[in-house]
């Protein structure tokens, strides 16, 4: 079955999404653009999930649980999860290791968490757009061991990618699956030894504008599950 989808999009909860990014207007814009599955991905934590879960079922929407690691090296990395559970799991670890600085809001933006009602709860204290202190290898070995699946982000930028960072996509990662932004498809980017690798690409939208501006792909799979999916990620191109 082909699956259309967005894997890549943040909430309010990451500072550099807009406030209009909340648990309902996400959902409600997935289903206006007839996205079986989507994936939020908010910076460094995942307490935006159980909303967006709860919604998204309702909807008939399959949530793939997310998170947007950024390392030590600030190489970002689409951290993708079997349940809201396990990366609620990792998104503490990931709180706990990034460093002791506080938000601005005033420059960076709120990092509210809200319900499924678009109230809010809570608020973040610590800057979620830093590094944690996880190298990159930990943050693979992190994910994965808790089921997840690690896909190297938005690799051709030029900033904040595996390959910006590292130079290279590390052979030791062991990587099945990479994305490559809207706009690197429209350069024709290719990775590194491109034939190894299955590419996604998601809208990465911190705005409604460029989740609705987004022009979905989708996927071939078996049946629309989260196994499926992150099935189809670890096995890549094989």
């Amino acid at each position: 079955m082909l699956v259309p989808y967005d894997f890549h999009i943040h909430s309010c909860l990451s500072p550099c999404g807009e406030e209009e990014m909340t648990p309902n207007n996400i959902v409600g814009m997935a289903q206006i653009l007839g996205l079986s599955a989507i994936a939020v991905a908010d910076h460094n934590t995942a307490r935006q999930l159980p909303a967006v879960s709860r919604l998204a079922e309702e909807a008939g929407i399959l949530l793939i649980p997310a998170i947007e690691v950024t390392t030590a090296e600030e190489a970002h990395v689409l951290s993708l999860f079997p349940s809201v559970e396990a990366a609620m799991e990792m998104g503490e670890e990931l709180y706990a290791a990034l460093p002791p600085i506080r938000n601005k809001p005033d420059i960076f933006g709120y990092q509210r968490i809200l319900d499924e009602n678009d109230q809010q709860t809570g608020e973040l204290e610590k800057l979620l757009i830093n590094a944690v202190s996880f190298s990159i290898d930990t943050v693979f070995e992190k994910v994965r061991a808790c089921g997840g699946v690690p896909v190297p982000a938005h690799i051709d930028k030029s900033a904040y990618s595996v390959i910006s960072s590292l130079g290279i996509i590390p052979p030791e990662l062991d990587v099945k699956t990479v994305e490559i932004s809207p706009g690197g498809i429209d350069r024709g980017f290719a990775p590194p030894d491109g034939e190894h690798y299955f590419a996604i690409t998601d809208s990465d939208a911190h705005d409604l504008e460029t989740m609705s501006g987004h022009e979905p792909r989708a996927l071939e799979l078996e049946e629309l599950s989260v196994e499926a999916v992150l099935r189809k990620f670890r096995e890549g191109l094989t």
